[in-house]
Order: structure tokens, then C-alpha cells, then sequence
């Protein structure tokens, strides 16, 4: 997979949870680094994911969306899992974009993908999210990580199922530790925040594959 003109990419390296709906927030404060919670910043998102008919994407364990909404809308294009996090490929959303309009995969998407998969795209699953977003920061202000409260509502278009619920993400940030043993000292104290709050490791990998029952 490779980057078309105007993509960026970033290493996402994240935990995720399940949560019920009336699951309190977690307190940061035992967090290493954490001395601060942004305001909480809400979010609606819109993401239509695509694939081939024979899933070809999926098989490479690469996933293509288009979103809308949030400080990041535009394509994305996320590898395979690779050490401790996924990279993440985004392109600019097109000025017209309709959340509701069927995607048409610019050439730059399409160029990223093409040694892994070629057209026709169909599509695979909408998920829309309501997100509320809160920045942990260091003593500097700084963000070490980014916490979103997720309440999604899903479609899986090939079956034509609808699912919803709650799920927390917590990403690191420009702030966070970058050795090993940092990083796992940091998700370990999230962990445990996560867990007293009532909180339990994500039963799937990512919206997507929840979406899609695997």
C-alpha cells in the first residue's frame, strides 16, 4: 500500500473498551503524564466503508472509508496491524461531499490501494457516530492521548443488519511515551481506570469487524 498525492500518514497506537450506556467516565488522574482533561468536544461522524465483491481488502487486512464530520473527515486507508500500532493513510474529503451519496473513490484512494485491490467498490457498512472527545494532557498542555466516548450506530450492507452501541477509545498523542516500557506502564494505568469504572477490553478489533459480526 502506498500513499497517493496530498495523502499524510500517522502510526495509530490505541486501546479500545466496551462500555454499557450508562458507564460513568473513567478518572485519569493515576494515568502517568495525565494532569489535565480537556472540555469535552462532541462529534458527529459518518463513515461508508468499501471493498471489493471479493473482499479483497479485507483479506490484506487493509480497510478503506470515506468519513465525514470531525476534525479528520476525508478518505482514510488503514493498513494491517504491524507492531504496536496501524498506519493510517488520509486524504482530503471532496469540497461537495454527501454524507448520503454513494462514495466514488478519488485516484489518489484508488492508486494506494491498486497492488492489493482494483474496482469496482461496493459498498461494505456505514457507521455513524456520535463522539465526545477529551484531551488527557501533561503538565505542559501538552496531549498525551485522546480519549472519545463512542455511541455508534451501524449497518452492515451486505445483510442489511443495524447494531448499535457504546465503546471507548484511548489513542496516544504528540505527548505520550514512545519507548516500550513506557507505553505499557501508560495503558496499563488506563487499563485500570477503564476497569474501575466499569469498563472491559473491546470484544472486536475495530468498529468495522463489529459492524460486520466477525
Amino acid at each position: 500500500m502506498s500513499a497517493g498525492p496530498n495523502g499524510s500518514s500517522n502510526v495509530e497506537v490505541e486501546a479500545k473498551y466496551d462500555v454499557d450506556d450508562d458507564t460513568p467516565l473513567p478518572d485519569w488522574s493515576a494515568v502517568p503524564g495525565v494532569v489535565a482533561v480537556g472540555d469535552p468536544e462532541p462529534r458527529d461522524l459518518d463513515a461508508r466503508y468499501l471493498d471489493t465483491p471479493t473482499a479483497d481488502l479485507a483479506r490484506a487486512g487493509v480497510a478503506m472509508r470515506r468519513r465525514t464530520g470531525g476534525p479528520d473527515a476525508g478518505w482514510h486507508v488503514k493498513g494491517p496491524a504491524e507492531g504496536a500500532g496501524r498506519t493510517e493513510t488520509q486524504w482530503p474529503l471532496e469540497s461537495d461531499a454527501d454524507p448520503d451519496a454513494d462514495p466514488v473513490v478519488p485516484p489518489a484512494v484508488l492508486d494506494a490501494v491498486a497492488a492489493i485491490a482494483r474496482p469496482p467498490f461496493v459498498a461494505l457498512a456505514r457507521l455513524r457516530n456520535h463522539r465526545t472527545a477529551y484531551s488527557l494532557r501533561d503538565a505542559e498542555g501538552r496531549e498525551v492521548a485522546e480519549f472519545v466516548d463512542d455511541r455508534v450506530r451501524a449497518r452492515d450492507e451486505r445483510r442489511g443488519v443495524e447494531s448499535s452501541w457504546r465503546e471507548w477509545e484511548v489513542e496516544l498523542g504528540a505527548a505520550a511515551p514512545t519507548d516500550d516500557a513506557g507505553r505499557e506502564a501508560f495503558f496499563a494505568a488506563v487499563d485500570a481506570a477503564v476497569f474501575a469504572a466499569g469498563g472491559r477490553p473491546a470484544a472486536s478489533g475495530s468498529k468495522l469487524a463489529r459492524t460486520l459480526g466477525h
